[in-house]
């Protein structure tokens, strides 16, 4: 077979597989072509808020329930971690029917825990949410001449010490026609009972059909006529006119009163189409300061280039000839007269303290990197949207699981290169090394998982979750951890180029500490990403979308580029000034971006937050900043780590050992 035939061959495949894929789309999931009077289902979700970061179920208010009851939509791992409680709600539309004045329910009279717990609530700014269709409802707002998007609706407000309830509901559901497409076999709901719409089912494709491409909700707070309710079933039409006026509030939260609810809905055609349906919430504001970012860690980049090239164009070429000139004879004597990295050749791969601890942090640092890498990769392709809600959170898990062999791999084999190729006690290590990190991120969770039971709120890990997390961490984590030390011992360790001196060298005294320089160096990594940590922390605690992980992507690959320079330059000031103990120092010169993270958050909790109230709320914070702290300080400090113990087997592998 000739090359033009192997060519056919492969062209030929890629068209029938990108006809395939055109099928599909990324981000997200499929669209749900509904016919004109279909049902479409509202759901609801944990109610939240940025003053306590508490979130609770929705039905934990005297709200209305459905007729058939309520009933938990399936969940993710990742959705039951970050404290979603999907469920089913009362309110429901026909598609393309416009309905108003529509009775939902009148509540039992407030008991007196009733009226305390809801105005609480409100008093906490908490928020409602609702989803259609997988679309989060969104409430705009025109406020100081800005026009402001959020996503929910409070559940009332407080005006004069008088607390109203908002509880007339007006919706609006924006609709696109349904497009039939002659490439595309097939398109999958997104809702409850979707299914797969084929072309060849004429009845379904030849009818008209829409897609929800957008669903505004505008929260009102009406006085309902108790007389008028009489013999009124739910979605029967309330017999007065209901004007919703969202700046004019009269539903008053009394004990021993009862709560009306109603809503109305209206459809509207948009020329949205449905890929575009998420632009409302995934619409990037500062796209300019992330630039400046990028730039900004351009520049750090350039000038730790700069140095990290004067020192081997010049310093060490320069002293690793004036080395290697050295007559045999008067070597002894001028080696007393010679200062700097040459005089640490018989100490500078001296075991350090804590061997084993320093293998185990240098692996699971490799493990969280590649964690962070792959996750941040498939999210910037579009497989990580907040259409999938928590895909994020279990691909990060699964993909942190899975690396576990890299991680046993890692510690096993620099095990094996610090003890000069001995492979005893590798089934020790790699054990360790599966349990050091999640032991630890599961004490902190655990601790603040009694807090937020204490709290009844729905952030509180399920027991249920608790055993299939230690399913995922003994049943696959640690056996791949223990896999990847085993492949670990078979693999060839690093061997010293010069031997180790049975007594240590004297390190000379120093002006300064030499920790200062350590603890300074993570400064750059950090001037690296705090633009972009800012935007990452108003994702998690203001309720913020964060979409943005093409930039992401790029900062990571500067930040791994910053901190294997920043340890470079940092190990080779050591060794110039004697001091042969790098090992330590290389981990924690890149590791120390980690201390100014976490006072970056503390910072951010006093000026950013001021609204977060409770202790519960700030130890939440607090306990969650440490894991994230620490697993930046265990990555970035194995980057720092590796790159300086193959830059010293370069260096003294060019030194002339007798």
């Amino acid at each position: 077979m000739d090359f033009s035939d192997k060519l056919k061959k492969h062209l030929l495949f890629c068209s029938l597989f990108l006809q395939f894929a055109s099928g599909f789309y990324l981000p997200g999931s499929f669209p749900h072509k509904y016919n004109v009077g279909d049902q479409l289902s509202v759901k609801v979700n944990s109610l939240t808020s940025i003053d306590t970061e508490l979130p609770y179920e929705y039905y934990s208010l005297p709200f209305c329930k459905p007729l058939e009851g309520v009933k938990d939509s399936a969940e993710n791992l990742g959705e039951l971690l970050m404290g979603d409680r999907i469920e089913n709600s009362p309110y429901r539309f026909k598609m393309h029917v416009n309905e108003s004045e529509l009775f939902l329910c009148q509540t039992n009279a407030l008991s007196a825990d009733e009226s305390k717990i809801l105005k609480e609530r409100i008093d906490e700014m908490y928020q409602v949410n609702l989803n259609l269709d997988n679309l989060p409802a969104i409430r705009y707002m025109n406020k100081d001449g800005f026009f402001l998007r959020w996503t929910g609706y409070p559940v009332g407000i407080k005006v004069k010490d008088v607390y109203y309830v908002f509880n007339h509901l007006k919706f609006t559901v924006l609709v696109h026609k349904h497009e039939k497409s002659p490439t595309m076999p097939g398109v999958i709901g997104a809702g409850d009972g979707a299914e797969l719409i084929t072309t060849e089912d004429k009845s379904v494709t030849d009818a008209p059909g829409y897609m929800v491409v957008g669903f505004e909700v505008v929260p009102c707070s009406f006085q309902h006529n108790i007389d008028l309710l009489k013999n009124l079933k739910p979605y029967d039409k309330y017999t007065a006119k209901i004007n919703c006026e969202p700046a004019t509030v009269a539903a008053v939260v009394q004990e021993g009163k009862p709560l009306v609810f109603s809503y109305e809905v209206n459809f509207a055609e948009s020329d949205i189409k449905w890929p575009s349906r998420w632009d409302a919430y995934l619409k990037m504001e500062g796209a300019k300061v992330h630039w400046f970012s990028i730039l900004n860690s351009m520049m750090v980049i350039t000038f730790l280039a700069g140095i990290v090239l004067i020192i081997f164009l010049r310093t060490i070429r320069r002293d690793l000839a004036r080395y290697e000139e050295i007559d045999k004879e008067a070597q002894a004597q001028i080696n007393e007269e010679l200062s700097g990295w040459k005089l640490v050749v018989g100490d500078v791969f001296r075991i350090p303290e804590n061997s084993g601890l320093l293998s185990m942090m240098v692996a699971d640092g490799c493990r969280i990197l590649g964690m962070a890498i792959v996750t941040i990769l498939f999210a910037a392709l579009g497989f990580m949207s907040p259409a999938s809600r928590g895909t994020l959170i279990t691909g990060m898990l699964m993909f942190y699981v899975f690396l576990g062999i890299i991680a046993g791999y890692v510690a096993v084999w620099l095990m094996k290169t610090l003890n000069a190729g001995n492979t005893n006690g590798w089934l020790s290590v790699s054990w360790r090394v599966s349990c050091f990190f999640p032991g630890i991120a599961f004490l902190i969770l655990t601790v603040l998982n009694f807090l937020l039971w204490g709290s009844q709120s729905t952030g509180a890990i399920p027991f249920t979750t608790y055993i299939v997390l230690f399913m995922l961490w003994f049943c696959i984590s640690v056996p791949l951890t223990l896999i990847g030390g085993f492949i670990g011992t078979k693999a060839p360790h690093l061997e010293y180029p010069c031997r180790t001196n049975q007594i240590p060298r004297e390190i000379p005294s120093n002006r300064f500490p030499t920790w200062v320089l350590v603890i300074g160096a993570g400064t750059l990594p950090f001037g690296t990403l705090f633009i972009e940590l800012f935007f990452i922390m108003s994702s998690i605690w203001l309720g913020r979308v964060y979409y943005v992980f093409g930039f992401l992507l790029v900062v990571l690959i500067l930040l791994v580029v910053v901190c294997a320079e920043v340890s470079l330059v940092l190990t080779y000031m050591h060794l110039c000034m004697e001091d042969w103990r790098w090992w330590w120092k290389s981990f924690f010169g890149s590791g120390s971006v980690a201390i100014y993270i976490f006072f970056y958050s503390v910072n951010y909790l006093i000026f950013d937050l001021k609204s977060l109230s409770g202790p519960v709320s700030a130890m939440l914070y607090l306990g969650y900043s440490l894991i994230m702290a620490l697993a930046v300080m265990l990555a970035t400090g194995a980057i720092g780590f590796l790159t300086s113990l193959f830059f010293v087997h370069r260096l003294f592998s060019s030194v002339k050992i007798d």
